[in-house]
């Protein structure tokens, strides 16, 4: 059974107007037209839609049941078509990205904020590993841009440098070494260290700032290191952005270690040009770039 869907919106506006011949007015239509469109409706159905011995159009209680129905069915079609336009205009149905947890989280958060006060119609998918396993989503997923610290480069890939990020070799001030002077590296493996674990399936990655000792614990997340520092539980790298209360008010304390006790690196944002960026990504990436830029000055100032 086919219906026409149009039908409804003219029964919408049959009830609003009152009667047939100021709907028909209000439609630009002739009334016979109104009329019979509105009864080709019943056939079809098999329902009577209004009480015709009124002097205003009124709906029986079905009438008001199908009605009702068939304006959630005009917004459907209505959200359909909105959508159909908004990707004719180059939004991409879907955008997928993958990040490093040892990124900042608020200059990202702060893009995608920026990024839905456009009301795209694309859908946003952001997923979190670690190590390895960033470039391991972002290959099996077939993502669209990945915020990483370190990957395998290849031909295809096309990154974009963001701001340097700090990270600090610290313990808590309870912990034996917080009062040790000029560590060495073998005092400074007499202890338990804290890294994170690789999130790919093979992890076959390890930080390059693991010092490979014996005594190592592998936590799944900057989270859980950070609590475990704060028990005392061993030394590890942090990223100053998350440490920066806990060093302020010496729960946390840089440690003295003769190779040095802080390190950059260079994130960087990368897409591939097996999947072109369409126009939301394109619009996430300068929006990403600008925020992390206002994050840097705003963490120097």
């Amino acid at each position: 059974m086919k219906i026409d869907v149009e039908a409804f919106r003219v029964l919408s506006i049959l009830v609003e107007e009152g009667s047939f011949s100021k709907a028909a007015e209000r439609l630009h239509k002739a009334q016979s037209a109104v009329s019979y469109q509105v009864k080709k409706l019943e056939q079809h159905l098999g329902v009577k839609l209004f009480c015709r011995d009124q002097y205003r159009a009124e709906l029986t209680p079905e009438g008001k049941v199908i009605l009702a129905e068939g304006k959630r069915l005009l917004q459907y079609l209505g959200n359909i078509e909105h959508l159909a336009s908004r990707f004719s205009e180059g939004w991409e149905p879907k955008l997928e990205l993958v990040v490093d947890g040892s990124l900042p989280m608020e200059p990202i958060m702060r893009a995608l904020k920026r990024v839905s006060e456009h009301k795209i119609p694309t859908k946003i998918q952001l997923n979190m590993e670690f190590l390895g396993g960033v470039q391991h989503r972002f290959e099996r997923d077939n993502a669209d841009l990945m915020l990483v610290k370190d990957y395998r480069t290849g031909p295809n890939y096309r990154p974009q440098p963001l701001p340097d990020i700090n990270s600090i070799l610290v313990v808590s001030r309870d912990h034996p070494l917080a009062s040790a002077k000029e560590l060495s590296l073998f005092e400074l493996l007499q202890h338990v260290e804290l890294t994170i674990e690789d999130s790919s399936p093979g992890k076959i990655h390890s930080d390059e700032l693991q010092f490979g000792g014996d005594k190592v614990f592998y936590l799944s997340g900057f989270i859980m290191k950070k609590n475990a520092l704060l028990m005392g539980l061993g030394f590890g790298w942090m990223p100053d952005f998350l440490i920066k209360e806990e060093l302020a008010s010496g729960e946390l304390q840089e440690l003295d270690f003769l190779g040095g006790s802080r390190y950059s690196f260079t994130p960087q944002l990368v897409s591939t040009m097996e999947r072109p960026l369409g126009r939301a990504g394109r619009l996430f990436t300068s929006l990403i770039l600008e925020e992390f830029n206002l994050y840097q000055e705003a963490a120097k100032g």
